[in-house]
């Protein structure tokens, strides 16, 4: 089979995707990605890559077809929203470039933003070929519950467009089992609507800690409790320096977290801002496939989620990264994500 693979987000940018891709091209499957060109998290294009291309690039035996876009910058609700429209009406525009050949099948992986379905809908249209639409994050809940996004009307112009994506997709494929009444709520039959829960990549498992491991220079001596992902307001960064804040007398616990995202500056400011400098690293990101010897040399992981009805129905992708780790897991959040934790014994919800 032939399988045209639309997201906004693809290799360098570390995503699960890129490991789906390869997987399906190792089980004999032709895939060629429909994609903009690499931005996140740091608001800058990649190294080699610039506004004018490349626009044809490949991803070991993937290959990938670029279009233009305005770059994420500070992660700003402006931004973000020229980000998605952008890469949304370059993709649709490219459509007969980008779809060129004989393909089976649309494949889409959807976590934020909803609008990498525009494309798909319009490639549908020219090619006459089934979606298959992959949902990683609920729209528009997600945008309301993270305060991007607090107009009513706006709300209602996104879930018209959310219901017309879906509407348009031979099967949707959704991350977590609490997605389908919502999904079904938009007007698609639930026989389309099949669970493929996240896996992690191959390169995650658990491996020994090493005295010439990165992680060994660059923690501290403690207890390591270990954030790694997006800080981003969905993570409920808050929670996490407030409770470093009612421990910061028990100095072995040492807060670490790997990563980059939008609130990474409010973060640093109240770290700084509460004196707690001396019990909690803000590292920065680290490539993913060098994350299993950071998590070996924590003594837990931690995943959270803001106190909010949608994210209950989330299963944050990282929990299934740490347990192929092996390591235990502090899960600050509800639902379908506390529920997977709790049911295989892998930490304390």
């Amino acid at each position: 089979m032939k399988i045209l693979l639309l997201t906004q987000y693809f290799w360098p940018e570390s995503f699960r995707i890129n490991d789906v891709a390869l997987g399906l091209r190792e089980r004999g499957h032709e895939v060629c990605v429909a994609t903009g060109m690499p931005n996140y998290p740091g608001g800058r294009l990649f190294k080699g890559y610039s506004f004018f291309g490349p626009f044809r690039d490949r991803f070991e035996s993937v290959d990938v077809r670029r279009a233009p876009l305005l770059v994420r910058g500070d992660g700003g609700p402006i931004r973000l929203a020229l980000n998605y429209i952008s890469l949304a009406a370059s993709l649709a525009l490219l459509a007969p470039w980008m779809a060129r050949g004989r393909f089976d099948a649309i494949l889409v992986y959807q976590p934020s933003p909803i609008t990498i379905g525009i494309p798909a809908r319009v490639i549908k249209l020219l090619k006459r070929l089934p979606i298959v639409f992959w949902v990683q994050d609920l729209w528009p809940q997600t945008l309301s519950a993270t305060g991007a996004v607090n107009s009513p009307m706006l709300i209602a112009a996104v879930d018209r467009l959310v219901r017309w994506i879906y509407r348009g997709c031979d099967r949707v494929l959704v991350q977590s089992r609490a997605f389908v009444d919502p999904i079904a709520a938009q007007g698609v039959p639930r026989e389309r609507i099949v669970y493929v829960p996240n896996s992690a990549e191959d390169f995650y498992r658990r491996v020994a800690p090493a005295s010439a491991d990165p992680a060994a220079r660059e923690f501290r001596a403690g207890f390591r409790v270990l954030f790694a992902g997006n800080i981003g307001a969905a993570q409920d960064f808050p929670t996490i320096i407030a409770a470093a804040n009612m421990l910061r007398e028990h100095r072995e616990i040492q807060w670490i977290v790997i990563g980059e995202g939008r609130m990474h500056g409010w973060v640093d400011a109240e770290i700084r801002k509460l004196g707690l400098a001396s019990t909690f690293q803000l590292l920065g990101p680290r490539p993913a496939e060098q994350m299993p010897t950071y998590f070996a040399h924590a003594d837990v992981l931690l995943a959270t989620l803001r106190r909010d009805p949608i994210f209950a129905y989330t299963i944050p992708s990282k929990i299934q990264s740490y347990m192929a780790c092996g390591k235990a897991v502090i899960v600050a959040l509800e639902g379908e994500g506390a529920k997977v934790v709790s049911e295989a014994g892998a930490g304390w919800v």
